[in-house]
């Protein structure tokens, strides 16, 4: 039987009078790739909040590797296994894309952030960086500063980060939005190339749905926060109820 990495159990936030997240309880197996959907304000974005742990729950757990993860904070979590790549970018704008990917590297085998001990004798942690730079097809840019990157480059270290960080749980929140028809596929064809490690699942959270039915081997759909929909892509896409959520009709008794 295939392992389940990470579970959702009746996980629910509230702000104030509004269920964003409602009791939604889902398992994630290793080896697959989940494509979260739904609507604008369906609650998607704020579902991978509670299981990485930007937010606290306000109900249910978040287990990780059979463990219970709920009330660790960020950090925690990222070191258990736990790797997110955010929708808006969050690097290092100061430092090189070579240091930015370094930096995740040093962090991974428990020597901080101190970027002065990263010198240049450092040459495994330098040649691991190098080599996730060129599998996103950014070694000819290891010198230039973060904040010199275009958007759709500064996309692409997010995910060479999440890469070097090494993860069992991958969560990728739309990670090509803003870019160009050019650039996106570099980024696609590298998540279709993590799929085939069959240690690790990968979450993602995507609107466009000729990337979903391409990448997905599940898909799951969430509407005003609750779970309704669940099963492989084509059954999903199909389904009356995705059909009702995306035309924007309301759904009843679901």
């Amino acid at each position: 039987m295939t392992q389940t990495l990470l579970e959702t159990t009746d996980l629910t936030v509230r702000f104030g009078g509004h269920v964003a997240v409602d009791h939604v309880t889902c398992a994630f197996r290793a080896g697959e790739l989940t494509a979260i959907v739904g609507p604008n304000g369906a609650g998607k974005t704020t579902y991978f909040n509670l299981i990485s742990g930007q937010i606290g729950a306000s109900a249910g757990s978040v287990r990780l590797l059979g463990q219970d993860i709920t009330r660790m904070g960020v950090a925690r979590r990222c070191a258990m296994g736990l790797g997110r790549a955010f929708q808006l970018t969050n690097l290092f704008p100061a430092l090189s894309v070579l240091e930015n990917v370094r930096l995740v590297i040093q962090a991974r085998r428990g020597k901080g952030f101190n970027l002065f001990s990263i010198a240049a004798s450092h040459v495994e942690m330098t040649t691991a960086a190098l080599a996730v730079l060129e599998r996103v097809k950014l070694g000819a840019l290891r010198d230039q500063k973060v904040s010199e990157l275009s958007h759709g480059n500064q996309r692409k270290l997010e995910v060479a980060m999440l890469i070097a960080l090494d993860p069992q749980v991958y969560m990728f929140d739309e990670p090509t939005a803003g870019m160009s028809v050019d650039e996106a596929p570099v980024v696609l064809d590298l998540i279709a190339e993590l799929k085939h490690d069959s240690d690790r699942t990968i979450l993602l959270v995507e609107h466009k749905m000729d990337v979903i039915a391409k990448l997905a081997d599940r898909i799951i759909v969430l509407h005003n926060g609750a779970l309704v929909a669940d099963g492989p892509p084509a059954e999903v896409i199909a389904s009356d109820v995705v059909q009702k959520v995306y035309m924007g009709r309301e759904i009843a008794d679901v």
